[in-house]
């Protein structure tokens, strides 16, 4: 059943990587170049608060799992959302296909990605030591779809225009809904169950509740309060009141145990450990994306290589390297670095990779092969944390939180994407090296000082490595 999760994953990450990889090109290149003609810092922002918004709305795919629908319909349901939102981008116009397509997108992913991994979770026990193996094989099937992705759609946007591109995204997802809908009968009981129903009697509060919720949005848009210059703002202020609000809920409840409890509170400092990473790693998408549009010489043998495929580059070493590293966690068994180490160690590489940047600064173009060994970081960096990450969330959640802990673990994701987008308005393509050196020397102080605290982050984990 791994393998059929694997695959499901891997043509969702086809569409969502392949689409995300000529995003910010399509907002800021001009009209005549097939583009929307938005504002550089404006459309970076965008990719941020959108990213962002992904991972926050795996709250909602998270809670329907547990309260309304059970993960395995969920994930069906939202991949049909995926699907929707691609050809929104590929079919309608200008900005309207743009925020209809990121819509339903965002809501689809955010539902297909935690309730993919609480399914992966479902086939292993707790004390199971194959546990980060088996997430980590689950792992490379996201990036194998995150490597192919973006070379299609990145070839078929140079060769054809970015609407051909988005609509290879969109038979990529059409792929995946089709591949899970002749699978999911296979997944286990579990899959199906619903963790913590909720009572009937509360459905119509719930209803009125989502309903007054988009009013308010329409209207803060119609109105301006929310604008696409402010957005990422108030994602990162919305991902940090929800990611409070999410973790005094789960430790209210009376539910959950008082070693449960210790165990949601060992989260805490990895759940901003992990933020820090991904403001870093995102930038992929944001500063990164900029850089290989602008910096970098892409000639090879006289031909241009698209921005696009820099993306590509990540998911290589990913595919190349998570065996590796999922090899060597079964090796070690018991005796592999708990799960503050790997996540400091994780903060250290990412921010030397970024401090690699400094050297390149003021080149007129900067060669690929620096990129290249750059995000040999970044893949290095991310094994050790991702992976790791989602293992552990299914791993320290109680009971009855067992999809929205995971969800709680991708807000930390989605407030460091938000992040990435707000790190980008910083970052000055004419005066590199401080942007480099504070964000890479930031990312290794919170690495050490992790370290340093690992320790007592385990005695609160109780038992969980």
């Amino acid at each position: 059943m791994l393998l059929n999760l694997f695959s499901v994953e891997l043509w969702e990450r086809f569409s969502f990587y392949g689409m995300q990889g000529i995003l910010a090109y399509y907002m800021y290149y001009t009209v005549t170049q097939g583009g929307l003609g938005i504002d550089e810092g404006t459309a970076l922002g965008i990719v941020g608060a959108y990213g962002g918004g992904v991972y926050l709305s795996t709250i909602l795919g998270a809670w329907i799992a547990d309260r309304l629908m059970g993960s395995e319909r969920v994930l069906f349901y939202s991949a049909i959302l995926i699907m929707a939102g691609h050809l929104s981008l590929a079919l309608l116009p200008g900005t309207i296909g743009l925020a209809t397509g990121l819509i339903l997108i965002g809501v689809g992913s955010g539902g297909l990605k935690a309730n993919a991994t609480s399914l992966v979770g479902t086939l292993y026990s707790k004390e199971d030591e194959r546990r980060d193996a088996g997430f980590s094989i689950f792992y490379m099937g996201i990036n194998i779809g995150g490597l192919i992705g973006p070379l299609v759609t990145g070839w078929l946007q140079v060769t054809w225009g970015f609407h051909v591109g988005f609509a290879a995204a969109a038979v990529g997802m059409a792929l995946g809904l089709l591949q899970y809908g002749l699978t999911r009968k296979n997944l286990p009981e579990t899959a199906h169950r619903v963790a913590n129903p909720l009572p009937k009697n509360q459905y119509a509060k719930v209803g009125i509740l989502a309903v007054a919720a988009v009013i308010v949005i329409v209207l803060a848009v119609a109105f301006k309060l929310i604008t696409a210059v402010n957005l990422k703002w108030i994602i990162v202020a919305f991902v940090i009141l929800a990611a409070i609000a999410y973790f005094a809920v789960i430790l209210s409840n009376k539910s959950v145990t008082g070693v449960d409890r210790s165990r949601v509170y060992s989260f805490i400092p990895l759940f901003l450990a992990s933020a820090v990473f991904w403001s870093l790693f995102q930038q992929q998408f944001t500063v990164i994306a900029l850089y290989a549009d602008k910096r970098l010489d892409r000639s090879i043998l006289g031909w241009e290589v698209p921005a696009s495929w820099v993306v590509s580059i990540n998911p290589v070493f990913i595919i190349v390297l998570a065996g590796v590293f999922a090899a060597l966690w079964t090796k070690w068994g018991s005796r592999q670095p708990g799960t503050p180490a790997k996540f400091s160690a994780a903060l250290i590489v990412m921010g030397l990779a970024y401090l690699l940047f400094i050297p390149f600064a003021g080149m007129a173009a900067v060669p690929m092969m620096a990129i290249v060994f750059i995000l040999l970081l970044f893949t290095i960096a991310e094994l050790m944390l991702s992976p790791v990450g989602l293992s552990l969330a299914t791993k320290l959640a109680p009971a009855a939180f067992q999809t929205q802990m995971v969800a709680l673990f991708f807000l930390s994701v989605s407030l460091g994407t938000a992040m990435s987008g707000v790190l980008a308005q910083w970052y000055d393509a004419n005066n590199e090296t401080p942007y480099f050196l504070v964000v890479g020397l930031v990312s290794v102080g919170f690495g050490v000082a992790l370290f340093l605290c690992r320790k007592p982050v385990k005695k609160l984990m109780a038992g969980i490595m």
